[in-house]
C-alpha cells in the first residue's frame, strides 16, 4: 500500500470514529453533561467530510479550481474553532471532576477562566505580523492550540495527581475525555513545533500525528460506549484538610450577617452632654 493510500485510509477511519463516539455520546446523552464537548463532536462529524471532498477535489480541479481555497479556510476555521471549544470542553472536564465539592468547585473555576486567559494571550502575543493574511490566520490557529494543549495536559496532570482525593475512577467519563485530550495534544504540540518545516501529507510526522488521533477517538468510543462506574460519595473526616480546604472556599466571596456599629460620638457632642448631666444635678442638689 502507498504512503498516500494509507492515509487517505486512515482518513477515511478517523471520519467513521467521529461518527460511532457521536452516535454513543449522544444516544447515552452524555451531551447533558458536556454539552461543550457535544459541540465539539458534532463540528467534526460534519467538517471531516467537507474538507475530505474539497482535499480530494484539488488534483481533479472541482468548483472551478477553487477547491484549495475553501479547503485552506474551511480547515483553519475548523481549527480555531476547535480550539476555542476544547477550552470549553477542558473547563466542563474540571468542574465535572470537583463535582463534589462545592466550594473548590467555585473557586477553581474562577481560577481555571484566568489561568486559560493567560494562556492564550501569552501564545497570541508572540505572532509575528510581518506575513501575509493567509499565512498569519495558521500561525494563529497554531499558537491558539498550542495553549489549549499547555491546558489540557495540565488538566491531565492535575486529575491524575488528585483522583484518590477526588474519589474519581478511571472509568469515568470526565477522565476518559482528558486523556483523550491529553493524547491530542501531543499531535498538536508536534504539529506546532514543525510548523515551520515543509512536510507532505505523506510524511512520517503525519501518520504519527494522524495515529495520535486515531489512538484519541477510539479512547473516547470506548468511554463512551462502555457503562462508567458510578462516582463514590465522598467520606472525609472532619479533620481533612481537603475538606477544610473546601470549607475555606465555600466561604471566601460570601457575605455573613451584617452587625451594626454604632459610631463613637464626637467630642462636642460629648460635653453637651456632660453639662446635661451637671445641670439636671446641680437642680437636684438645690431642690434638696
Amino acid at each position: 500500500m502507498s504512503p498516500q493510500a494509507a492515509m487517505s485510509l486512515m482518513a477515511v477511519v478517523e471520519t467513521a470514529l467521529w461518527m460511532v463516539f457521536a452516535f454513543f455520546f449522544w444516544t447515552r446523552k452524555l451531551h447533558h453533561r458536556f454539552p461543550a464537548m457535544g459541540i465539539y463532536a458534532a463540528l467534526h462529524v460534519a467538517a471531516v467530510p467537507i474538507l475530505l471532498v474539497l482535499y480530494y477535489g484539488q488534483p481533479r480541479h472541482w468548483f472551478n479550481d477553487r477547491c484549495f481555497t475553501f479547503y485552506y479556510y474551511t480547515y483553519w476555521a475548523v481549527y480555531i474553532a476547535s480550539a476555542v471549544l476544547l477550552f470549553f470542553v477542558c473547563f466542563e472536564v474540571f468542574r465535572s471532576a470537583l463535582s463534589a465539592f462545592s466550594g473548590l468547585q467555585r473557586l477553581g473555576s474562577v481560577a481555571f477562566r484566568w489561568v486559560a486567559l493567560a494562556a492564550v494571550l501569552m501564545s497570541l502575543s508572540t505572532i509575528s505580523f510581518s506575513h501575509r493574511e493567509a499565512l498569519i490566520l495558521a500561525e494563529s490557529a497554531y499558537r491558539l492550540m498550542r495553549a489549549v494543549s499547555i491546558v489540557e495536559l495540565c488538566l491531565l496532570g492535575f486529575l491524575c495527581l488528585s483522583m484518590n482525593a477526588l474519589r474519581l475512577s478511571v472509568r469515568d467519563m470526565a477522565f476518559g475525555i482528558a486523556l483523550g485530550l491529553g493524547m491530542m495534544s501531543c499531535s498538536d504540540f508536534i504539529l506546532a513545533s514543525f510548523i515551520s518545516r515543509s512536510t507532505s501529507l505523506a510524511a512520517p510526522l503525519q501518520f504519527l500525528c494522524e495515529s495520535l488521533i486515531l489512538l484519541t477517538l477510539g479512547t473516547w468510543v470506548a468511554y463512551a460506549a462502555l457503562r462508567e462506574a458510578a462516582r463514590q460519595p465522598v467520606m472525609l473526616p472532619a479533620n481533612s484538610i481537603l475538606f477544610r480546604w473546601d470549607e475555606i472556599a465555600s466561604a471566601l466571596g460570601h457575605t455573613g450577617t451584617q452587625v451594626a456599629v454604632q459610631q463613637p460620638a464626637s467630642g462636642f457632642l460629648l460635653s453637651d452632654v456632660e453639662k446635661a448631666v451637671a445641670e439636671a444635678l446641680s437642680q437636684k442638689g438645690s431642690r434638696e
